[in-house]
């Protein structure tokens, strides 16, 4: 189960992110999101549990902990949309 998590610190890293969620289950995948030009965390992360089950626990012993400061926001990730995906960067004239 892929899980979102938001509202992080700047400062909270992958490693961080794992241990928090290590004792709720099997974490599988840990993607800190990061600013393509200078390579700072965007605040939010995805998680992934190695089942629904893990998945549901962690979101309910993390969501509203604190952390580093935060509170964490945790909850099972969204599909990205079509909108989303199908970005066009051309230039209209």
């Amino acid at each position: 189960m892929k899980l979102y998590v938001g509202n992080l610190s700047f400062s909270t890293g992958e490693s961080e992110l794992r241990d928090l969620f290590t004792p709720h289950g099997t974490v599988t995948d840990v993607h800190l999101v990061t600013d393509r030009m200078s390579g700072q965390s965007r605040g939010f992360a995805f998680v992934t549990m190695g089942n629904r089950h893990e998945g549901q626990a962690a979101i309910n012993g993390l969501e509203g902990q604190p952390v580093d400061g935060r509170n964490l926001t945790v909850n099972e990730a969204r599909p990205k949309t079509a909108h989303h995906q199908d970005r066009s960067f051309s230039r209209r004239r």
